[in-house]
């Protein structure tokens, strides 16, 4: 297999997106992205570290189940603390809210040196964006970048899904325009890439423009413990995402899932924890979905 060539990027960095005026809004990342990325990326990091490095193996946004999760706030006092120097952003992230997403993607671009970043894993859906904030984009040749619309979940008549739709539109339209002006493709390709919730690996991501060469093997591992405790916790958003996604609300469908997990034998920790707990509950929780959906 022929390596791919790097690509040569002089152009400067898209234009900034726009933040929701709405704060209580938010956009996941759909289910399927979050059980790809456990299967695919979960526990992959980088060998090398440095001072001007900053890490995103995480959701992004802030995450309950964890009590991390990559925010614009976290960003800006990371860029702080390195000061006026080329920064390295090092991201293997399923996604998570892609307004936040957005939101760091402009902090980024603000940064007045040169951004590296090294996709090493996945960069899918709110991390996608973020990785456009890049001068030069580096992908593992067994890794991912993956686009989309904006996915929300919303409730209501018909009235009220106009209105999200309408809501949602400029956003998806910003993103596109984004995309296109990184990779130099078309703007209506980058839509229908969204459309179809697109999954690109490191040569075609390259030969389309979302990135600028690979990034070498040995510059990446998997650790196994690390690797169960990205899948574990990713178990949970997951559950999160299926329960809200059959009616209950966010804390709803976390107070169901803790209890689930202190139930005899579906936990081995007494008293429930976030993010606690051995992953052989998901039948409880699954009959749980099945009863909501009746």
């Amino acid at each position: 297999m022929t390596k791919p060539k790097p690509r040569v990027f002089a152009k400067a960095r898209p234009g900034a997106l726009p933040v929701p005026a709405k704060h209580d809004v938010q956009a996941f990342t759909p289910g399927g992205v979050l059980d790809r990325w456990s299967e695919d990326a979960a526990g992959i990091r980088s060998l090398e570290r440095g001072d001007n490095v900053i890490t995103m193996f995480d959701i992004i946004g802030e995450d309950w189940w964890s009590g991390g999760g990559i925010t614009a706030k976290g960003v800006a006092a990371q860029l702080r603390a390195i000061g006026d120097r080329p920064v390295e952003v090092q991201i293997n992230s399923p996604g998570g809210d892609m307004f936040e997403g957005i939101a760091i993607y402009n902090v980024l671009r603000e940064h007045s040196q040169p951004i590296t970043i090294k996709v090493m894993g996945m960069a899918a859906s709110a991390a996608s964006v973020i990785a456009m904030a890049g001068d030069t984009i580096e992908i593992g040749a067994a890794s991912f970048i993956m686009i989309h619309n904006c996915w929300v979940l919303a409730m209501g008549n018909r009235h009220d899904m106009q209105e999200t739709a309408e809501f949602l539109a400029p956003f998806d339209a910003a993103m596109a325009d984004v995309y296109a002006a990184r990779t130099g493709q078309k703007v209506a390709d980058c839509v229908k890439w969204m459309d179809a919730e697109t999954y690109m690996s490191g040569s075609q991501a390259i030969e389309r423009g979302f990135a600028d060469s690979l990034l070498a093997a040995d510059k990446l591992t998997t650790e196994p413990e690390t690797k169960a405790a990205d899948q574990k916790i990713n178990d949970l958003r997951a559950m999160e995402l299926q329960l809200v996604s059959a009616g209950l609300t966010r804390t709803q469908a976390r107070d169901r899932i803790n209890r689930i997990k202190g139930t005899p034998g579906a936990a081995h920790d007494e008293t429930p924890t976030p993010g606690a707990g051995e992953p052989d509950w998901h039948g409880s929780v699954a009959a749980l979905i099945a009863s909501l959906k009746a």
